[in-house]
This record gives C-alpha cells, sequence and structure tokens, in this order.
C-alpha cells in the first residue's frame, strides 16, 4: 500500500525540517519500504491518518496504551491536570500517590525516582549501580535494548563474551569498553564472564522480557541464574521493565518469574500516554541518590503533573476493570487465532506471546529465545506482510523485529480480522525462503 497524498505530503515537510523526517528512526519506514502514513488522531483501537484512512492499530504507540487510544477517563484526568497547570518544578500530590502504587505494586522496591523517559531511566538505575557498588563494568545481553544511552549502544562481537564495540557513531569507544555482552539463554556464557570479570560487574541489565529483537521469552532457568550469579559475586541486577513493567501485570516480570530484581527501570504504561520513566529500588540503595546520597540525578519536569495524573488514571482502570486479567484472555484468544493462521500458512513461522504481547517469529518453527537465533531474513518477508495488512486497514510495527500490543479497546472481533488479515498476507510472501520443511 502507498501512503496517500496527504501523508506524502506531510512527509515531504518533514524531511525538511527533521532528519529523516522522523523523531524516532523506526518511524521512517527505513525496514519496511514506502513512505510512512502521518497520523491526525486516533481512539480506542483504531488510528486514522492525515487522509482520512483508518486502521486497526496493534502498535498503540509502542505500548503505553495499554487501554487503547484517548480513553476517556484518562482524557478526563489529563484535562483537569492541565487546568491546575502544565508543570511546577516541585512536589505535586499526584508523584507521591504514583510512587506509592508503584511500590505497593512490584516485588522488593521501596522507593521511586520518576524521569521522563525509558532511557533515562536506565541510564540513572546505571550510575546508581556504580556509584553504589564503586564498580565500573556493566553487562548487558544481545537483543536487549536499554535506549539511547552511549554506553549501552553496543552490540556483540565474536565468541562467546565480547568486549562492547559502540554499534553507533558518536559513542566513544572508551564508553562502550565498560560494557560487557553475552548472547541471551546461554548459562555458560554468563559463568565464563563471572569468573573474569565478576569483582569488576558494577551491574547485570536485562530485559527479563527481551522485546525489542522480537519477543525473546526467556527460561525461568536462565533468568534465576543471571539473579544467583549476581548475589554470587555482589552485582546488582536491573530489570528493564520499560515494555514489561504493569503490562504483563502490576508486579511486571519480576512477578512473573517470581524474581526480585536490586533495581527495576519502568516506562511505558506508568504514564498513560505521556512521556514518563521511572527507577526503583530498596531504601537502601535509593538512598545512594541526591539528595541523601552522592549519585545525581535531576530533572526538571521529573514528577510533572499531567503525566503523573495520566499514569494514576491508567492504573486506576486496570484495576477497576481487572484490566490484566481481561487482556490475557484477549492474548489467549489472538495465540489462537493467529496460531491457527501459522498453521495453515504455506509459510514458516511461529508466534511469541506473553500477556498482551505477541510477535510473529517468521523462518522459525519455534520462538526464538536469543537474538542470535532471529533470522537475518526476516525484514524483507515481513516488509511484504507489513504492506498487506496496512492495504487490509491493520497497522504492525514497521519492522521485523518490533513486537505487536494489545489493549482493552481491541475485542476478540479485532484479533479475529487480524488473523485473516494476515492469512491473506502470508499467501502473497514469495514463499521459497519460507516455506515449511
Amino acid at each position: 500500500m502507498s501512503a496517500g497524498a496527504q501523508s506524502e505530503a506531510w512527509f515531504s515537510r518533514a524531511q525538511a525540517a527533521l532528519p529523516g523526517g522522523v523523531d524516532s528512526p523506526v518511524r521512517a519506514f527505513g525496514a519496511v519500504g514506502g513512505t510512512p502514513i502521518v497520523i491526525q488522531s486516533a481512539k480506542a483501537q483504531t488510528i486514522v491518518d492525515v487522509d482520512g484512512f483508518e486502521y486497526l492499530d496493534f502498535v498503540g504507540s509502542w505500548g503505553p496504551l495499554i487501554l487503547g487510544h484517548a480513553h476517556r477517563e484518562v482524557v478526563a484526568a489529563i484535562e483537569a491536570a492541565v487546568r491546575r497547570g502544565t508543570s511546577y518544578g516541585a512536589p505535586c500530590p499526584a508523584e507521591i500517590e504514583l510512587a506509592e502504587q508503584v511500590v505497593q505494586s512490584y516485588p522488593g522496591i521501596e522507593q521511586v525516582r520518576f524521569v521522563s523517559s525509558g532511557t533515562e531511566a536506565v541510564m540513572s538505575a546505571v550510575r546508581l549501580a556504580r556509584g553504589a557498588t564503586g564498580r565500573d563494568f556493566i553487562v548487558k545481553f544481545s537483543g536487549c535494548y536499554h535506549g539511547h544511552v552511549d554506553h549501552l549502544l553496543v552490540a556483540a562481537g565474536s565468541g562467546l563474551v565480547t568486549l562492547g564495540e559502540p554499534s553507533s557513531a558518536g559513542v566513544p569507544a572508551d564508553f562502550a569498553a565498560l560494557t560487557r555482552i553475552l548472547p541471551l539463554d546461554d548459562e555458560a556464557a554468563l559463568d565464563e564472564l563471572f569468573a573474569a570479570d565478576g569483582k569488576r560487574i558494577a551491574a547485570v541489565i536485562i530485559e527479563p522480557v527481551p522485546a525489542n529483537n522480537g519477543l525473546l521469552i526467556q527460561r525461568s532457568e536462565f533468568l534465576s541464574a543471571v539473579r544467583e550469579r549476581c548475589d554470587r559475586h555482589g552485582s546488582l541486577l536491573i530489570f528493564d521493565e520499560v515494555i514489561s513493567g504493569f503490562r504483563l501485570g502490576p508486579g511486571g516480570a519480576a512477578a512473573h518469574y517470581g524474581l526480585v530484581p536490586d533495581l527495576a527501570t519502568f516506562g511505558k504504561v506508568i504514564g498513560g500516554g505521556m512521556p514518563v520513566g521511572a527507577f526503583a529500588g530498596s531504601r537502601a540503595l535509593m538512598r545512594e541518590l541526591a539528595p541523601e546520597g552522592s549519585v545525581y540525578q535531576a530533572g526538571t519536569l521529573s514528577g510533572n503533573p499531567v503525566a503523573m495524573t495520566a499514569g494514576l488514571a491508567t492504573l486506576g482502570v486496570l484495576r477497576e476493570a481487572d484490566g490484566w486479567h481481561r487482556l490475557e484472555e484477549l492474548g489467549r484468544h489472538l495465540e489462537q487465532v493467529l496460531g491457527e493462521a501459522l498453521r495453515e500458512s504455506p509459510c514458516r513461522a511461529s508466534l511469541a506471546r506473553l500477556g498482551s504481547i505477541f510477535w510473529i517469529a517468521l523462518f522459525a518453527s519455534t520462538p526464538p529465545r536469543a537474538a542470535e537465533a532471529v533470522a537475518p531474513a526476516s525484514g524483507e518477508a515481513y516488509a511484504s506482510i507489513f504492506h498487506s495488512l496496512l492495504a487490509q486497514g491493520i497497522a504492525l510495527a514497521p519492522s521485523a523485529y518490533e513486537v505487536g500490543f494489545l489493549s482493552l479497546a481491541h475485542t476478540t472481533a479485532d484479533v479475529d480480522r487480524l488473523g485473516e488479515g494476515l492469512s491473506a498476507a502470508l499467501c502473497n510472501v514469495n514463499h521459497g525462503a519460507l516455506a515449511n520443511d
């Protein structure tokens, strides 16, 4: 499907005023080809572009819109908050109330510090871990994305354990050299690294539900091994729950797996569609932050009253509507419907799902658990599927490696429509490389 005339015109203007025409690279359709649709408005499970075309949306602003677009209670709460003032630069009741809810909901944490994005939350948590331990090395896993923080924009090299190498221009090699990269789902590599560098590792950071290189659902045994190695060597464990936090449930992946990290980062859902991030931990760790401790972190818009109010309204609706249970039921229906579409397709693909997060793994008979197992050729085949669905009025993320999201605004009929659309899209793909064995 080609973008409409108005989207084409707006994107042409955008390319003159914005680098690449976008404010975040994945929006540019570079991975799927074509011109991005420019969105005019959204409501519930539907987005509308500037040409007036409507799409059933499974992107949900990349995860935060767990209630759907422009939910009436969230909009009403935001409108009321704006009338009281858009920013104070001072404490407000809403940030204290939201902090209390986060602390009460998530395993093992006692205090939380709000920021304005997931990247900022991760950056601050890593600084806190280094300050609290007096160590410099950070361990991350290939396939896990933690925002555009300099020392975490690194990619794995060859071998089980590699030194970090920058994967973006502008990141000094000396920054990346303090980062170690491991493959997911590999206890042997974990042990090798800790045997070599355990005394220098400040923290291990992981998406317990990796959802930025496909949905790479981890074995509980592997995550438990990460927790145990950190305990044994005096390193902190950071769960990056920017996507999974308050989406899988009030306790996020920590409650799902029965594991307690030392620090956790949040974003997406707790902002209710507004720019919000947070990091949290025990009182003993969090008191290392200024103004009590020597680890500096600050932000003029941290705890913004409008954003805090949106988060409170979102969590309130989820609790009152039995939202997480309803999303799990809808997720099971999606798993059944899309699973059937994939089984009946001439193409080889599988479905990964956890709660209301899902991903179609192309070229894979079973969903992979490590980034290295994701087929490099997925992109070209996915581009065909993406544009076929878009032509049918269904919007998925414009990348083979991004996940989809359900919201409380979606219905079983919407999921059925996605299943029918996917079946048609798969039939139009060049089957050569995707064909079942």
